[in-house]
């Protein structure tokens, strides 16, 4: 029934069409209901390599019993409005959900991704370690692991509250900037090692697949600067 909830027969046929290569909207389409509703049911329950829909129902089921408003809303409803309060916070919790399953996907820890996530949907951008704990249900340490990372990473900061030792971790605009200029740096340095290496290597085929290597992660490290600068001096031609 389009509009309502999802039955084990639409996770059956979103699960079948996804092992056939079929996108959210094709299976939106042919489920009537909302590409957005199969898209938040698929990131919800493991991505599309991993969605079970027994295992999707069950789950659905579970979050019911518990009454959790945020699962609930998110479940297995079609979004009508987008004026609700409770809809607005629904579609903020699934893109937190996606973006944090999409930076797992490309190697990020699931905490330093869920730290990610929160401090880009906070309102301000900025977090204590004790918030960032309460909000993801995990210890300070963990948070504490989590945010070393990111930090070495460039892509957060820290900071002193005014008149209180407490630190809050931020992320602003330029966060991605210079975690790509920092990645491209280390490649560069791992494509001179890579280089140094190939002039040490007496067998002709271990010799060449170090100077391949190095030519590569060398060109990418050299590329990555120079589209990143360009970038910046476009948007800042444009007034951004």
């Amino acid at each position: 029934m389009p509009g309502g909830r999802l039955r084990l027969e639409d996770r059956r046929l979103i699960a079948d069409g996804l092992s056939r290569g079929l996108g959210y909207a094709e299976l939106a389409r042919r489920l009537g209901r909302p590409t957005s509703t199969v898209s938040r049911e698929v990131t919800r329950n493991g991505g599309p390599n991993r969605y079970h829909p027994e295992r999707a129902q069950r789950a659905t089921r579970q979050r019911a019993r518990r009454g959790n408003p945020a699962a609930t809303a998110t479940s297995d409803t079609s979004d009508t409005s987008d004026t609700s309060d409770t809809e607005n916070n629904s579609e903020i919790a699934e893109f937190a959900q996606r973006f944090t399953t999409l930076l797992i996907a490309s190697g990020t820890p699931p905490t330093a991704a869920r730290v990610l996530a929160a401090l880009y949907t906070s309102e301000t951008g900025s977090e204590t370690a004790a918030g960032l704990a309460h909000r993801l249900a995990v210890s300070p340490a963990t948070i504490s692991a989590a945010v070393t990372l990111l930090e070495s990473l460039e892509l957060i900061g820290r900071e002193r509250e005014p008149g209180r030792r407490r630190e809050r971790y931020f992320i602003d605009n330029n966060a991605w900037i210079r975690s790509t200029l920092e990645s491209a740096r280390q490649l560069i340095a791992l494509a001179d090692c890579a280089r140094d290496g190939a002039r040490l290597m007496r067998a002709p085929i271990a010799r060449e697949r170090l100077r391949q290597t190095s030519g590569f992660l060398d060109h990418i490290g050299r590329d990555a600067i120079a589209a990143t600068r360009r970038w910046l001096a476009e948007s800042a031609a444009a007034g951004h």
